[in-house]
């Protein structure tokens, strides 16, 4: 069971940073994309405008 939900922590971490990437420019962050979509997780529970970034992302790809 850890294990399946090991696996699919890994595979909502690989979706996030794929739809970051492609929804990038509808954010308003410049630079450091691959970073920032890196990093996704740790951003998205600290930083509230990046929270609202990263749903524009979603929404935009």
């Amino acid at each position: 069971m850890p294990q399946l939900i090991g696996i699919l922590l890994l595979i909502a971490y690989i979706f996030g940073v794929i739809k970051f990437l492609l929804g990038f420019r509808r954010t308003d962050f410049e630079g450091n994309q691959i970073g920032l979509a890196l990093l996704w997780p740790v951003l998205f529970a600290m930083n509230g405008n990046y929270r609202k970034n990263f749903f524009k992302a979603l929404k935009g790809s």
